[in-house]
């Protein structure tokens, strides 16, 4: 197929955390603020005069010195963000939030805060730690609303003046809807039999509406799904099998085009910075309060491991099921960062869920950054392609 349009500018952003887009915003006179987790509700960041950025670590190397304060037993991917802090790669931030998803990342954030990384010279500059509930129930709600109001809005208010209303939030979640809308389009046509959109394509697509200002950015995907809608695929295609991609942070480019260079088409994202679930447009009503609306979406929508209710645990595999169905997977494939806590007891139960459900299922634990693992996940998709099409040569399907 012809490469899209702005494919290549939308990889360039990505090679760096600090891409020119935030420096465009930030000259415009915008406050930055970071946030570490899909916990963290987006439309509460992009206030006016606001924009949100996913802190990342693209082309990570050595974590000599996140090791040192953190201990090699922690996930890469929060070592890779105390190491690239450390270096002063987040320097562009006005703040930082992050809730307690989990225990790493906090104490990420924490050795961030204790040594100084971001707020030197800043003095609006602040750290801000979120509780977020266990439980998708009533008193986890209260708590998420909570939490969202004295750990985001006041500290936004106080110190920078952002104008946190109910009219600013819904203004907020009409503007985060439009980038979600856009995405979800993009992302239907990776349900055609011979897709006109590579995952690799789709992934860069949705991973910079989270690490770019995306006021800056929505002309460009409205231009990427007009030019979508006439583009020919070729007729013919290698995708030898077709698979759900599930787990804990994606925000290497690499990852996905490995797998898909194996020749499985990843069909369906279920990660984080994916956009199942994270782009999920906010259905919202004139009866209650903006924060209650948008904390309630993100809570019973979320599909977090950290939600340890049963029903959530139960829903978790059902939603994965659903959209293995959905865009017709031939397999699934979860994945997690080594060491991750909650991912690493979600990937096994999930796996034996979907063999259940009859679907063929490989489980990995990965570096953060796939190029340090490349040979060995590339062996490990090999053979789980290959496993696919002799179950499909046994099943008799052409």
């Amino acid at each position: 197929m012809k490469d899209l349009k702005h494919l290549l500018y939308f990889e360039n952003l990505l090679l760096d955390a600090n891409n020119e887009l935030i420096t465009k915003a930030k000259k415009d006179g915008n406050i930055c603020v970071a946030y570490t987790c899909e916990n963290v509700p987006e439309p509460l960041l992009n206030l006016g005069g606001c924009f949100s950025v996913r802190l990342r670590a693209p082309r990570s190397g050595s974590m000599e010195m996140s090791t040192y304060y953190m201990t090699s037993l922690l996930c890469e991917y929060s070592r890779a963000l105390l190491e690239r802090a450390l270096e002063g790669g987040f320097n562009f931030a006005d703040c930082v939030i992050t809730p307690d998803g989990c225990t790493m990342m906090n104490r990420c954030i924490e050795n961030m805060d204790l040594l100084n990384t971001m707020n030197q010279g800043k003095d609006k500059f602040f750290y801000e730690y979120m509780e977020i509930p266990m439980k998708a129930d009533d008193n986890g709600l209260n708590l998420y609303v909570l939490q969202c109001k004295n750990h985001i809005l006041e500290p936004l208010a106080k110190n920078y003046g952002v104008d946190i209303s109910d009219t600013a939030l819904r203004q907020a979640v009409a503007e985060h809807n439009r980038m979600c809308e856009l995405i979800r389009a993009i992302g239907e046509f990776r349900k055609e039999e011979n897709p006109r959109i590579t995952g690799y394509e789709f992934h860069i697509l949705t991973l910079a509406t989270y690490v770019c200002p995306a006021y800056l950015i929505i002309d460009k995907l409205e231009a990427t799904l007009k030019e979508l809608q006439t583009r020919k695929p070729d007729k013919e295609n290698n995708w030898r099998a077709r698979v759900v991609l599930v787990g804990s942070e994606v925000d290497d480019m690499d990852y996905v085009k490995l797998i898909e260079e194996c020749g499985a088409y990843v069909c369906a994202d279920r990660f984080c910075l994916g956009s199942y679930p994270g782009r999920e447009p906010i259905e919202m009503n004139d009866d209650e309060d903006a924060l209650t609306q948008i904390c309630r979406h993100y809570m019973n929508y979320g599909q977090c491991p950290r939600y340890m209710n049963t029903d959530k645990i139960k829903e978790r595999k059902r939603y994965v099921k659903k959209l293995a169905e959905e865009y017709n997977a031939d397999g699934i494939i979860y994945e997690q960062i080594k060491f991750c806590d909650p991912w690493a007891y979600e990937k096994m139960m999930g796996g034996v869920s979907m063999e259940g459900y009859g679907y063929p299922v490989l489980t990995v634990d990965r570096p953060y950054a796939i190029s340090s693992g490349a040979g060995q996940m590339r062996t490990r998709v090999q053979a789980f392609v290959e496993s696919i099409e002799i179950k499909k040569i046994q099943r008799g399907d052409k």
